[in-house]
């Protein structure tokens, strides 16, 4: 800030008698404090802090995430990404996770919402054998023991396809449970950029699969603003017209919407609308 100095004076005075001394005083000194040009107020710093709260996240978002996957892990990448073709009918000739994620942008492009979820199911149906499934639910039945496992075993051996994460504590019951997955940056987010494909190509089928082939209810909450997301293991997730993530709009960082015929807000709010068909026909798993 700035401070003029103003000099104060005084008005002139009338002629005095003589002999009568006049007593000089120094001249009062009063600093004005002004606004230095550019300047902003604690209010406008404050807004425009808000304002680029996004743009400060941007350049850690668009920091591509460098996978060195190991033989283990492009093996399970590949053969979930063949399933995933099977069950869409849908070919492309990549290899690893561009492969995974090239089906799920041709499924979002040419399936509605609900046949989506559909197809990702059927996609994990194949995957894994129903005996196992069968075996894993009745050994199991819902406990603190077995949400914890579950949340213990995402970490281990899903970092291939959602990227790190850590096993978080939370209440449950009452009671302090280790039952929650916090994926710190989720892959299939990254390399899709669509909130569209989060929500009806890993989301809700993932929810619907854990839920009706190994008995367990599971929340999946993503954030969009880091792209982080958390599996919260014997939660039971709200409806599609209720959750959060449904009323995302169309992803900032959304590289498919350039490619789109229908524009992803639009195919977004139909996974909405198509909730009573989930309601009225619940997804029935049959091994093929």
């Amino acid at each position: 800030m700035e401070a003029r100095i103003l000099w104060q004076t005084r008005s002139p005075t009338p002629s005095l008698p003589r002999g009568c001394k006049v007593k000089h005083h120094s001249p009062a000194v009063l600093a004005v404090l002004t606004r230095t040009p550019g300047s902003s107020t604690l209010t406008e710093v404050t807004e425009k802090r808000n304002a680029s709260n996004w743009t400060d996240k941007l350049p850690g978002l668009t920091r591509k995430t460098v996978y060195n996957d190991s033989w283990f892990a492009e093996l399970a990448i590949n053969y979930l990404s063949q399933r995933f073709q099977d069950a869409t009918g849908l070919r492309n000739s990549k290899r690893g996770y561009e492969s995974l994620t090239q089906t799920a942008t041709d499924t979002w492009q040419r399936f509605s919402p609900i046949q989506q979820h559909g197809v990702v199911l059927q996609s994990l149906d194949r995957a894994i054998p129903r005996p196992i499934l069968n075996m894993i639910r009745i050994v199991l039945p819902e406990s603190t023991f077995k949400r914890e496992y579950f949340a213990a075993f995402t970490t281990l051996f899903f970092a291939w396809l959602v990227g790190p994460s850590e096993v978080r504590e939370s209440e449950f019951n009452g009671k302090k449970e280790k039952n929650v997955v916090h994926i710190k940056k989720c892959r299939f987010l990254e390399e899709t950029n669509c909130a569209g494909m989060c929500t009806n190509l890993c989301k809700i089928p993932s929810q619907t699969f854990i839920m009706h082939s190994l008995g367990m209810p599971v929340d999946m909450v993503p954030n969009f603003d880091d792209m982080s997301c958390e599996m919260i293991f014997g939660q039971e997730p709200p409806a599609i017209t209720e959750d959060p993530a449904f009323k995302q709009p169309c992803y900032k960082l959304c590289k498919a919407n350039r490619k789109h015929i229908m524009k992803c807000s639009s195919k977004h709010e139909d996974a909405r609308k198509e909730e009573f068909v989930l309601q009225k026909e619940p997804f029935i798993l049959t091994a093929n």
